[in-house]
């Protein structure tokens, strides 16, 4: 990892963070929506992450200096190195894959007066929980927030580096 892969790791780890809250806040926007463009209710999204593939000398170096306890499962060969158009090993951190639609089925209440009410007096709601967006988007929060201050004791350091190689 060269000098700026903490700052390349925990730039993409506030990404996906921030990805993550807009999508929490999007729930929370919607939690009342009965009808969308698509006819039924809102759903619920997910935002799904995936670990990027560090380099696996990491590893090997790991298991060399343990005296082989870092083998097993874990070992460097089950970590293959990614190349993207032909560049480096791609530095540890995190990606999204993709934001997935809640399978969970709408919540249904009875509410003869509203619009969307069916035959039976009962409105299709959205099966999103206020508590549980919350939850999640103080976890966004705060992992974005630690991302940040790995960023600024990364720059912390290189200022310091600097100044002993001045002196």
């Amino acid at each position: 990892m060269n000098l700026f892969g903490l700052m390349e790791t925990s730039g993409e780890a506030m990404q996906a963070e921030r990805m993550r809250a807009e999508v929490v806040a999007a729930n929370m926007a919607n939690a009342e929506t009965t009808r969308t463009a698509s006819g039924g209710p809102y759903h619920r999204q997910h935002v799904v992450f995936a670990a990027n593939q560090g380099d696996p000398g990491f590893l090997d170096s790991l298991s060399t200096a343990s005296g082989g306890i870092a083998a097993g499962p874990l070992a460097s060969a089950a970590l293959p190195t990614l190349n993207l158009a032909g560049g480096g090993a791609v530095a540890p951190g995190v990606h999204i894959v993709q934001v997935v639609e809640d399978p969970s089925p709408p919540l249904r209440r009875y509410d003869p007066g509203h619009p969307d009410a069916g035959l039976d007096g009962y409105v299709a709601y959205p099966d999103i929980n206020p508590l549980t967006e919350m939850v999640d988007l103080m976890g966004a929060t705060r992992a974005y927030g630690l991302n940040s201050s790995a960023v600024q004791a990364e720059k912390g350091m290189i200022s310091a580096a600097l100044e002993i190689a001045k002196s």
